[in-house]
């Protein structure tokens, strides 16, 4: 893997030729070929897809329903398990919504964890109240990952939904999601997966995997913004009744009656997310030629590397060391990570600070909030550096007061 002709794909680092961009576990850097896609779009097509009957039209419809037979292939998939929708968020919504909403009932039990983003607990917490269902906690072990033997120790005959995430955005922790998915499956539970932070880093399959929903975002894996998906079953998706309606969605409708179409579509209500759709197949062919394990690994290289060295640091405290992709969260002892953040904006180097969405590891660790650093496949070695020499300063600077 070149990374250095991997980097000039890349226009933000080509016109920031200093930047260290680490702040890709919220929004990845966007590539030439998936910019140019989009602008091909919008330039040559930019006309409404299923609807005409006209050239342009028929164009672009193929590109999109080829964009989805992309992104299937991208998570071993097939077409018709492919739902476009607005992000991620969107996508844990919907199942939520749909199916549980019109599946659970008072008793029934919905098992999730501490380590969530909140779009993924949220949502069944909503359909609890109104429902009647009861929501557990998976507990953390002492590094605060989810284990299979914990899993077991909530699993019970009454777990009608699994909601969890494969990979933590906070403490960058793999989720043991397959023995999961067995164990969920054993008591007639149904498992939904949050792989917003999986997906872009590591080769995802999802027949293999047997998981019956798993909703990922565009914008995380160098696609454009405003694009998300959601996989399902067929016969899950094809059971859920939509949650929007309008147009496109529908079959027939009359007055005192309407039939819908079958999914994917009946999801889809309204004009799609037509050049993001088109834009996100771009980068999933990306990055299938670059290769999702080379990429798991230069990540895994990247923040080997960073936390030898912040090991040297004294007064900081890592939570995560042991983590298998490529996230760090930090404190410096007594400094609220805000604070130790704008340090870093002075050098050039893109972090996070906060409580990243996932306020439930934050109370879990103790913290008010963590500094982030995440890394990609266009880092390099000089980025880590240069994050490991404004930890430093920003310890000294902090220190004198």
């Amino acid at each position: 893997m070149d990374v250095n002709k991997i980097r000039n794909d890349f226009p933000v680092l080509r016109n920031n030729p200093k930047l260290a961009y680490l702040d890709s576990a919220a929004m990845a850097l966007k590539p030439d070929c998936v910019i140019d896609t989009v602008n091909n779009y919008y330039s040559k097509l930019g006309v409404n897809v299923h609807r005409g009957v006209y050239k342009l039209s028929y164009e672009a419809t193929d590109l999109y329903e080829e964009a989805r037979n992309i992104v299937a292939e991208f998570i071993n998939a097939d077409f018709e398990n492919v739902v476009f929708t607005r992000g991620a968020s969107a996508a844990l919504n919907l199942v939520a919504s749909s199916y549980g909403l019109n599946n659970l009932k008072p008793g029934d039990e919905i098992i999730t964890s501490e380590l969530e983003h909140h779009s993924s607990h949220m949502p069944w917490n909503n359909v609890a109240n109104i429902t009647g269902a009861t929501v557990k906690y998976v507990p953390l072990n002492s590094e605060g990952r989810i284990t299979v033997e914990a899993f077991k120790s909530v699993l019970t005959n009454k777990t009608k939904v699994v909601a969890l995430t494969y990979v933590s955005n906070v403490m960058g922790y793999i989720t043991p999601i397959k023995e999961i998915i067995d164990l969920a499956h054993s008591v007639g539970a149904i498992v939904t997966v949050d792989a917003a932070q999986a997906v872009p880093h590591m080769k995802v399959d999802v027949k293999e995997l047997d998981c019956d929903f798993l909703s990922f975002s565009g914008h995380k894996l160098c696609g454009p913004t405003g694009i998300g998906v959601l996989y399902g079953k067929k016969e899950l998706l094809e059971a859920m009744p939509p949650i929007e309606f309008g147009g496109d969605m529908a079959d027939t409708v009359a007055k005192d009656s309407m039939t819908y179409k079958s999914a994917p579509y009946k999801f889809e209500t309204g004009t799609p997310i037509i050049a993001s759709a088109i834009g996100l197949a771009e980068a999933c062919k990306y990055l299938m030629n670059i290769g999702l394990n080379n990429i798991s690994k230069y990540e895994h290289m990247l923040k080997e590397y960073a936390v030898k060295e912040l090991m040297k640091i004294e007064g900081l405290k890592i939570y995560n060391p042991t983590c298998e992709t490529g996230v760090i969260s930090f404190n410096i002892d007594g400094v609220h990570p805000h604070d130790a953040a704008s340090v870093f904006d002075k050098n050039d180097v893109c972090i996070r600070a906060g409580h990243h969405c996932a306020q439930l590891i934050t109370t879990w660790l103790n913290a008010v909030g963590t500094v982030r650093a995440s890394f990609y496949f266009y880092n390099t070695i000089e980025d880590v550096e240069n994050f490991v020499r404004s930890v430093k300063e920003a310890c000294d600077f902090f220190n004198m007061f």
